[in-house]
């Protein structure tokens, strides 16, 4: 079929929740992806960063291959003989007493919420139904019911209230709009993104991270940092938080957790918070099966082995230096970290980011834009320096071709 057929039938058949970029994938490989007709471009996207390790990495695949032979689901009714060492392992990579496992990563944010308010109610003594949880203004972790009631962003949220009650919004990037409300008692715990991804990769000033650390300990309010986006890697550490070693109280990964392979989110906490629930409080019928488990240590093996948050860090350095020296009045401003960057389009003779983006898919690059203006760059993590430089051109040209 051809690539105009396939879109029609997603068209006919599929809800109109999305409007992707109308290409149609159907291989991929490393840095690589090719359409229908055997096209090739690189990927700058990463399935929105869910692809660190490249597409179809061999080790990861070949972890999924071997134990979808052997067991694939037993659900959390019986143990099986993969979640315990799967768990020891990303524990004690990332700093944590317990990990729940789960599927995706908005799965990951009802989750910490969930813990966040058992704490705050088992804990810190918050009378029944009034703990509140603060968000920053930008916040993007999902689109289930709890998810968009966080949201700013009249695209998410309007049209399905009522709305959850307890949730509350600050400006990001303002530690003293955070103080404000942690004076508050009932207030158990401020959710952030390190870094804002679907906000258009907003970078929040030096300190802010470790600012939020101290007056979440100053007020007794547990920290939940959103890495889901810029976890594994991304940002040229392994966690965004550990640039200003800003230790959060609940941790949520997802996306790279499983190299794209399979659906993975994790929330960690020490025993102090995840203990607060108990058996039949909260759970997935998939959450830690076995496969998910031996597809997640792979990929997080692989990115350990592969140094790709070293990578992440050197070439996203070169990346934003390269965007910068860009001679058009088109680019309004470049801003990143590691191999999670955005640059800002300003229209131009009534060509906007969308167009840009057609254009360097023409010229073999994906790219999406994100509220209108912005476009995401996030290659895999794998990409080398001379792919680097190869794509880098690609963008020029495209830019300076307008």
């Amino acid at each position: 079929m051809t690539s105009q057929e396939l879109i029609a039938l997603e068209d006919k058949y599929g809800a109109h929740n999305y409007h992707p970029l109308p290409v149609v994938l159907s291989k991929g490989e490393g840095v690589y992806v090719w359409d229908v007709v055997g096209k090739k471009y690189f990927d700058f996207l990463s399935a929105y960063s869910a692809v660190n390790q490249g597409h179809c990495h061999p080790k990861i695949v070949r972890a999924l291959q071997e134990q979808s032979e052997t067991l694939t689901l037993t659900s959390r009714a019986f143990h099986n003989d993969v979640l315990g060492q799967y768990e020891k392992y990303v524990t004690a990579l990332f700093g944590y007493d317990k990990v729940l496992p789960m599927n995706t990563g908005v799965e990951g944010g009802e989750t910490a919420n969930k813990l966040a308010r058992k704490w705050g109610y088992q804990k810190k003594g918050i009378e029944e139904n009034k703990a509140r949880i603060i968000f920053a203004k930008g916040n993007f972790w999902g689109r289930t019911l709890a998810a968009i009631s966080s949201s700013d962003d009249p695209t998410s949220y309007k049209g399905f209230g009522p709305y959850m009650p307890g949730y509350d919004l600050i400006p990001y990037n303002n530690l003293d709009a955070l103080e404000e409300e942690l004076k508050d008692p009932n207030v158990c715990a401020f959710m952030v993104e390190p870094i804002q991804g679907e906000a258009g990769v907003v970078v929040p000033d030096e300190g802010y991270l470790s600012g939020v650390r101290l007056l979440c300990d100053k007020y007794n309010v547990l920290f939940i940092a959103d890495e889901v986006q810029t976890g594994i890697a991304r940002t040229g550490k392994m966690l965004a938080t550990d640039y200003e070693n800003a230790r959060p109280d609940i941790l949520i990964l997802g996306k790279a957790l499983s190299g794209g392979v399979f659906p993975v989110s994790a929330v960690l906490a020490d025993d102090d918070v995840m203990l607060c629930i108990q058996p039949g409080e909260h759970g997935s019928t998939f959450g830690g099966n076995p496969l998910a488990c031996k597809v997640a240590q792979a990929a997080l093996e692989v990115v350990l082995d592969e140094k790709l948050a070293e990578n992440a860090h050197r070439l996203g350095e070169i990346f934003r230096r390269e965007m910068r020296a860009i001679e058009s009045d088109m680019v309004t401003l470049v801003r990143g970290k590691g191999l999670l960057n955005a640059i800002v389009i300003k229209p131009k003779n009534g060509k906007e980011a969308w167009d840009v983006c057609l254009r360097l898919r023409d010229n073999g690059l994906l790219a999406k834009p994100t509220h209108g203006d912005i476009i995401r760059f996030a290659p895999p993590l794998v990409i080398t320096e001379a792919q680097l430089m190869e794509c880098i051109e690609i963008i020029k040209k495209t830019i300076l071709s307008f």
